[in-house]
């Protein structure tokens, strides 16, 4: 990856019977879990005495604290036996919890990161039939991970999949929402002014937005820029050149949260090591 040179500022690239039934629909949204869950995984280990019922579902990889509210609600979740509807219950050492009829176990925590080539679309399947990033990842691990954030089908780049429930929600924080750097290549040369609108701030159909840093990428050629942004609005890089008049030919995420494709090719994946996840877990 050819680095962006300075124009001022700068990227830095380098199981309970009574239970009532669930639509075929919230079945998929939140997983067949009789198919997910791998049998002799080891129970949860708790920090404290008791640990709340949707943090233990997110932990576990089944969805998001939001979406194990829905589930606790629908009644599809039971603790020795017992549907649990109470949002704020908490599962005690011991506990068995199951949901759906089945007994939830939770893993070893992962953390993977993938180069997204093109033509592979951010979801868990497709009723359409269409290539998903899961598919990349089918053989990392034992454990279900899931993509933290989205990416669209034509762009590249590096993509982040965890069964850490509090990482991804850390990560996809308006808050906090990663670092990103994009690799980009437009229809037509890029000018300076245009790059420094960038920065400032242009407007969007829904509402102002500005890149962190922008610049021209070192030994590239005029059409090629750098681009580094915080916020999480869906399709936000192309957006921005399309309201200055380019059309965006290549889009590839060259850098997310401090992570690089350094010898990572692209369709491969990697986990990550102790200390990139210790940095994770620490960044503000």
């Amino acid at each position: 990856m050819r680095q962006p040179k300075k124009t001022g500022a700068k990227p830095k690239v380098s199981g309970a019977k009574d239970a009532p039934k669930v639509s075929a629909r919230d079945k998929r949204k939140y997983i067949d879990y009789k198919i997910k869950v791998k049998k002799g995984d080891p129970l949860p280990s708790f920090r404290e005495d008791a640990i709340r019922l949707n943090k233990f579902l997110s932990n576990a990889g089944i969805c998001s604290r939001r979406e194990a509210d829905v589930l606790i609600e629908t009644g599809v979740v039971s603790i020795n036996g017992i549907i649990i509807t109470e949002l704020g219950y908490k599962v005690k050492p011991g506990d068995v919890v199951q949901y759906d009829g089945e007994t939830i176990t939770t893993g070893t925590k992962r953390y993977v990161l993938l180069n997204k080539p093109k033509g592979y679309i951010t979801a868990i399947d497709d009723p359409r039939g269409r290539k998903t990033v899961m598919t990349l990842v089918s053989k990392a691990c034992r454990e279900q991970i899931f993509p933290v954030g989205r990416m669209e089908r034509e762009t590249t780049g590096l993509m982040l999949f965890t069964n850490d429930g509090d990482m991804m929600k850390k990560l996809m924080h308006p808050r906090y929402h990663a670092r990103k750097i994009y690799h980009v290549e437009t229809n037509k040369a890029v000018s300076r002014e245009d790059l420094e609108k960038m920065t400032r701030g242009v407007d969007l159909e829904d509402g102002r937005f500005k890149a962190e840093e922008a610049s021209f990428v070192e030994g590239g050629q005029s059409n090629e820029i750098g681009i580094e942004i915080r916020s999480g609005k869906n399709q936000v890089v192309r957006r921005l050149l399309e309201a200055l008049g380019y059309q965006v030919i290549k889009l590839d995420r060259v850098v997310y949260a401090g992570l690089t494709k350094k010898d990572l090719p692209r369709g491969y994946y990697r986990h990550l090591t102790e200390q990139e996840v210790a940095f994770l877990k620490m960044s503000k």
